[in-house]
């Protein structure tokens, strides 16, 4: 039996848990321990995911939160290590781009345990990003590099990861895994649509550092969001708890319809019943593809290039003339949302596929 740790802590992160670990489990041939860091402890952040779509209960729980960025990720590699050496598994999984993910893989490395990154070669060739930043110093000490798309092959290629002691895999996507398997649930366990006051609504989200952190650009976010909801089309938002924060502390009004941070059922739901994202999130951008409606992503870049190359989503920052003209754009378009981008739901299969033929 093969003992994987893998190490969780932000809301994405879960999303896509829930469903590699499925098929662990159904997979008879790995023996999964989660721990959860706890960088997302909010219970509409954290606990609900674990609820509603059966992810196993942690084995662990850090409780690591409300930390900067160095503190957060000292004490969670302390913490990763200890509970290393003790469960003495074969391999160290991490997801994406959060603290929680550099700090796991920095403690398997240094104990010479094997670490997967499920999301590797992901760029946004934006340094300022402390996500960026995580996920290029994950890549690099990773020895199994699951890479969702062609493009983040590439991009390692690119880095020279081809003359390194390391194994690229195109596994696919493994949060088309869960939207797949999560969206026949959806409408039986959500009932949020009842409470959306609005026929047609833009499902908008905003929590990214380099956005509310900037009191100028968030303030030209919101007064942007301001005038659409009120002359455009109704805007609806769940507020995450870092950006209701930040406008308490700029002093910035928001009008539009705000809701409290909703769980993965909830988020289905929204998705499908909106004419259009908006977001500055790396996950809603590839959801909103899933389930076949545009974005506009208020980002200065994506790692997620193509979906930006298929036109189904754009870039405008905070640029209030350019979120108004992609909103008024996507609004119009019409695109071919069949095209096959991120595996077509067989990523956990085949991460379960690798990981069975390289560690038995």
């Amino acid at each position: 039996m093969i003992k994987v740790l893998t190490v969780i802590g932000a809301r994405p992160q879960f999303v896509k848990a829930g469903a590699l670990s499925r098929a662990f489990n159904e997979s008879g041939a790995i023996e999964e321990v989660i721990v959860h860091t706890g960088q997302h402890f909010d219970t509409n952040m954290s606990d609900v995911f674990f609820d509603e779509m059966a992810i196993p209960k942690p084995g662990y729980n850090l409780a690591i939160n409300s930390l900067g960025h160095g503190a957060m990720t000292g004490r969670m590699l302390e913490g990763i290590e200890e509970l290393i050496v003790q469960e003495k598994p074969d391999l160290v999984l991490v997801y994406g781009d959060a603290n929680s993910t550099l700090a796991g893989a920095l403690a398997a490395k240094k104990l010479q345990i094997k670490v997967a990154h499920v999301e590797a070669g992901l760029r946004s060739f934006n340094m300022e990003m402390p996500e960026e930043i995580n996920r290029i110093l994950t890549d690099r000490i990773s020895d199994y590099l699951f890479c969702p798309t062609q493009a983040a092959i590439d991009n390692l290629l690119k880095e020279g990861y081809g003359y390194m002691d390391c194994d690229m895999v195109l596994s696919g996507d493994v949060m088309q895994d869960a939207a797949y398997f999560y969206a026949e649930q959806s409408k039986e366990k959500s009932n949020i649509i009842k409470e959306i006051p609005f026929d047609k609504f833009i499902l908008t989200t905003l929590h990214r550092a380099e956005n509310t952190n900037d009191p100028a650009k968030l303030s030209s976010i919101v007064d942007t969001l301001n005038h659409m909801h009120e002359h455009v089309i109704p805007i609806v938002m769940p507020l995450h708890p870092r950006t209701k924060q930040k406008l308490a502390a700029f002093n910035l009004n928001l009008k539009v319809h705000k809701i409290n941070p909703v769980g993965y059922f909830d988020m289905i739901e929204l998705i499908q019943n909106c004419s259009l994202v908006m977001t500055d999130s790396g996950g809603l951008q590839k959801e909103a593809f899933f389930f076949k409606k545009h974005c506009v992503t208020m980002r200065e870049q994506t790692e997620w290039v193509e979906l930006i190359e298929a036109g189904v989503n754009v870039i405008v920052g905070s640029n209030p003339d350019l979120i108004k003209a992609g909103v008024n754009d996507m609004l119009a378009k019409e695109s071919d949302f069949e095209i096959d981008l991120y595996g077509q739901g067989e990523a956990c299969q085949n991460i379960v596929t690798f990981l069975k033929e390289k560690l038995n």
